[in-house]
């Protein structure tokens, strides 16, 4: 399973509680599927656990079930369909929409509240989203048929503190990342945390690469020696955040993870300078010494 297919099995498994964010996240959807119009709506997926999804999440927003579903062994792409007009103008008049001529563009007022912006875009990435493998490279985009969408999309996202960029592509308009951090921080707003926490590490892992790499260049042991004792400790961090969660660390416990995972090259002397407030480097020395006997053991 490739990592944008893994991303969006874990965005599916999310519940579906609340029918605004339910309509937010179908509304996402609608606006990036294949075909949203007054005579079809036809979304189509290559996502087994997004189209497990789409019934219920259209069945929650709207009371409404598809026409014509895929086949249950269906292996390739999976194709929904809604034809009858009765079911359609529903669809509609949920966005406060006419029927006469679709108008694309987003209808700010069904993602006022901060669950349902996050929902949207979420519904978003699910039709017509797409990442790349972090330990390949960096790049995360969301394609769209409608270039109104897609300016009035650069606007939310720029509302939820995200700056992508802008392209076009096969008639298509795309915003798209290519920062770790950006994609990661994406990802943990619309609900996809391990999504998030496997693009930070991928990119820890290739800054420690790296910085090895640099080190051996130079012919420094000492260095390798720091590097490969903040790998070790970075490594028990992952190990310990997989397990419980770092908000299960005592507070200074967790502001040393912290540390060391944004400073991965950084030595013990250097940590202890970016601590606030201060401490020795003994002593942190000591907190990551404890994170170590903490974390669970390597598997073998």
């Amino acid at each position: 399973m490739s990592f944008s297919s893994e991303t969006k099995a874990e965005l599916s498994q999310l519940r579906i509680d609340k029918k605004c964010c339910a309509l937010a996240e179908s509304y996402g959807v609608l606006l990036y599927c294949n075909t949203f119009s007054a005579r079809e709506i036809r979304i189509i997926t290559g996502s087994e656990a997004f189209a497990q999804r789409l019934p219920k999440l259209f069945k929650k927003a709207f009371s409404v079930s598809f026409d014509k579903l895929p086949k249950e062994d269906c292996k390739g792409k999976r194709s929904f369909c809604i034809e009858d007009r009765e079911k359609i103008k529903t669809i509609f008049d949920s966005f406060d929409l006419e029927l006469t001529g679709l108008s694309q563009h987003i209808n700010f007022g069904m993602i006022e509240n901060e669950c349902c912006r996050a929902s949207f875009v979420r519904g978003a990435f699910l039709a017509g989203g797409s990442v790349t493998d972090p330990e390949k490279n960096y790049h995360l985009e969301l394609a769209t048929a409608h270039h109104s969408v897609s300016r009035e999309m650069y606007s939310v996202l720029l509302d939820m503190e995200f700056s992508p960029k802008e392209t076009e592509r096969s008639g298509n308009s795309l915003l798209y990342f290519k920062k770790a951090d950006a994609i990661a921080d994406f990802f943990t707003k619309i609900g996809a945390p391990v999504a998030a926490m496997n693009v930070m590490t991928a990119k820890v892992d290739k800054e420690m690469r790296n910085t090895i790499t640099r080190q051996i260049n130079c012919d420094s042991a000492n260095t390798d020696k720091t590097v490969a004792a903040a790998q070790a400790q970075i490594d028990a961090i992952h190990r310990f955040a997989r397990a419980y969660g770092l908000d299960a660390l005592p507070e200074p416990l967790k502001d040393a993870a912290l540390l060391r995972i944004t400073n991965p090259a950084a030595s013990l002397s250097d940590l202890a300078m970016l601590s606030m407030p201060k401490v020795s480097k003994s002593c942190l020395s000591h907190r990551l010494k404890k994170i170590m006997s903490m974390a669970p053991e390597e598997e073998k």
